[in-house]
């Protein structure tokens, strides 16, 4: 398997995707997903919220609606456009800074942190501890924590042909074609960390947070669901004590 380079390979995928990004069909879920955390998370309107590893914006847009007042980081700042684009084009207001998620100066500061659809958390290879140490930085004491990650457990029984994944490292690496907004293909390599919940937890507590709840989730399904392989990803909830 091709080796992940060790740096956010991810910004030059998301320069030249740009607002096609939300041609994907795992991107039509937002409505659901938000609903979901705003249920989970009960804040107030007013309350502050990072979204690490941002991409476009969808879920800092939809959560800005709702009166939350959102900070989203990411490291493409041609997503960080679309993103804020989006929040014009929504009338409403949410601050958008370009920032590698192991560098971000953040402390004691959010009410909640969200890192969802392998925005921030799970592309960093050995450097995903780090990005989750700089987000549970981020939280204030007593704020939620919530990431999805993909699930090993998915990825070992449901394997595909052109994926290939290093039970080792727990990485699947894959050679995929991207579309731009002209509709020009290119192949990129990507690069995915899977996890399992025994592994979420121990990293989760390794950084100084307090694992809640693991669940199942999918895309546009987000729910209370025990663990197990049918869905794609996994939810982590910790709060910083």
């Amino acid at each position: 398997m091709k080796a992940h380079p060790g740096d956010p390979f991810f910004e030059r995928v998301a320069e030249r995707l740009g607002s096609a990004y939300l041609r994907y069909s795992f991107t039509k879920g937002t409505t659901q997903e938000v609903g979901f955390l705003v249920d989970l998370l009960g804040l107030p309107a007013g309350s502050r919220v990072l979204d690490v590893g941002c991409g476009p914006g969808r879920h800092a847009v939809e959560l800005a609606k709702l009166g939350y007042a959102v900070t989203g980081v990411d490291i493409s700042r041609r997503f960080l456009d679309v993103a804020a684009e989006r929040a014009r084009d929504a009338g409403v207001t949410a601050a958008f800074f370009q920032v590698d998620a192991r560098q971000m100066p953040f402390d004691d500061e959010f009410d909640a942190v969200i890192s969802l659809c392998q925005g921030g958390f799970g592309l960093m290879g050995s450097d995903d501890g780090l990005v989750l140490r700089r987000i549970a930085e981020a939280a204030r004491s007593g704020g939620r924590v919530v990431l999805t990650a993909f699930s090993g457990y998915f990825e070992a029984s449901h394997q595909r042909p052109d994926a290939s994944f290093d039970i080792d490292s727990g990485t699947v690496h894959e050679v995929s074609a991207i579309r731009d907004e002209t509709g020009a293909e290119e192949p990129m390599d990507l690069w995915t960390g899977v996890y399992t919940p025994r592994e979420l937890r121990l990293l989760a507590i390794g950084v100084g947070l307090v694992p809640e709840n693991i669940w199942s989730v999918a895309p546009g399904d987000y729910a209370r669901r025990a663990p197990n392989i049918d869905e794609p990803e996994l939810m982590l909830v910790a709060r910083r004590p």
